[in-house]
């Protein structure tokens, strides 16, 4: 018996990826060119693939901010938060992300997988209900490994099966602590987050929003899904990653708890890794003040959302749900999949490919993710080609589906 004879099904399925000559969960980008190109396998490649919402991994203010904090205080930290990596910058970014949010307290942790697996496994113990959408991402699932809680799963996006699973827990005794996410990584919906908040009121139950990928891309102000749907003060507790929007790395939880500072010596993903080096802290912070001053970058993602959803469903494909910053295009099946995104980054585009069994009720798929700093004609080109590749390999009619005429 080998070690790894556990994970026969993925082996299988990882040997299927690699048939294509590639390797989807190996790409290597030689140089990265700007938020929206790169050299891939020796030619100019146009990235939608990489979660970079607003294009600020080359702003030049949070680069200039990042090269000032390793002048003045050097590459690393080399010690957790509780050691001797707390510096005055992880305090000043933590204030002005808890303020952002109108909240009370944050915690910064060193990744926002970190900042999940830590909070949610802490929040609920032995005696208490972790309820979780099944949908939810790794890093929830995860915690639900770290804790003594007892974990129960409800039906993604739906209110009504949360509410049946609180129901039945009746009087028992232990907290209630449900576990949500602004936008879902894979197929790009949102939570109906205001009809999920009333079902926890009702029952008593302490609400956990994850915004990785609502932070900035929704709201009025970019504070995620929480202040749209106008329940922020009702959100105990917000997660969120600076690798998205914010451009780098790392994560945060923010809360009105008075209690809250327990957590940074509770909270083991806090405790035991070393802190943000002072680079990543400064462009973090410089990228949050970008947020706040050009709400238009939020526009401009929103318009290409447009583009690319509104282009890519005008040919018939098969998409999310709604339209967000990140597009799931529907594939038929795992070997289509991946053959489709190996053409897709032979004509110059690279998007991700998720296919079971990382994916939600089993769906092979090619997971995009829009940017603000992406041009109209890029992504007008990338439906083109998309439509191209989608005929070719028949998971498109040859001609664009007829749309039914007003009224009818």
């Amino acid at each position: 018996m080998g070690l790894f004879d556990r994970h026969a099904g993925l082996l299988e399925a990882y040997r299927d990826v690699r048939t294509t000559g590639y390797d989807p969960f190996q790409i290597r980008m030689e140089r990265v060119l700007s938020p929206t190109k790169a050299v891939i396998n020796g030619r100019e490649t146009l990235l939608v693939g990489t979660n970079n919402y607003f294009g600020l991994t080359f702003d030049p203010s949070c680069m200039e901010a990042a090269i000032e904090a390793i002048r003045a205080e050097g590459t690393g930290t080399t010690g957790s938060r509780i050691a001797n990596g707390s510096y005055s910058e992880h305090v000043m970014l933590e204030k002005e992300i808890a303020e952002f949010y109108g909240k009370k307290h944050c915690m910064v942790f060193t990744t926002g997988y970190q900042a999940n697996l830590g909070v949610i496994s802490t929040l609920a113990g032995q005696g208490d209900f972790l309820l979780i959408d099944a949908d939810s991402h790794a890093s929830i699932y995860d915690a639900c490994k770290m804790t003594q809680a007892e974990v129960v799963r409800f039906k993604h996006n739906d209110p009504a099966s949360l509410e049946a699973r609180l129901r039945r827990l009746g009087d028992k005794p232990g907290h209630r602590v449900v576990v949500l996410e602004g936008i879902y990584s894979m197929l790009g919906d949102s939570a109906p987050l205001r009809e999920f908040v009333d079902v926890c009121k009702k029952h008593g139950a302490y609400v956990l929003v994850d915004e990785a990928h609502s932070l900035g891309s929704l709201g009025e102000h970019g504070r995620g899904l929480c202040e749209q749907a106008g329940v922020l003060d009702d959100c105990h507790f917000v997660v969120g990653t600076f690798s998205k929007t914010l451009g780098a790395i790392g994560g945060y939880c923010v809360s009105d708890d008075p209690d809250f500072d327990i957590l940074r010596v509770t909270v083991r993903a806090y405790m035991f890794t070393a802190s943000l080096p002072p680079s990543i802290v400064a462009s973090v912070r410089q990228a949050l003040r970008v947020v706040k001053a050009r709400p238009e970058l939020r526009t401009q993602l929103w318009d290409n959302v447009a583009t690319l959803y509104d282009g890519l469903r005008a040919q018939g494909f098969t998409l999310g749900p709604e339209h967000g910053p990140v597009v799931g295009v529907h594939l038929p099946d795992r070997t289509t999949a991946i053959g489709f995104w190996r053409a897709m980054l032979d004509a110059g585009i690279y998007v991700n490919v998720a296919v079971p069994p990382a994916t939600p009720n089993g769906v092979s798929l090619l997971r995009c993710s829009l940017c603000a700093v992406h041009t109209k004609e890029q992504l007008e080109h990338m439906v083109e080609v998309m439509t191209g590749i989608g005929r070719q390999f028949g998971v498109i009619p040859n001609q664009p589906p007829m749309r039914a005429a007003a009224g009818r």
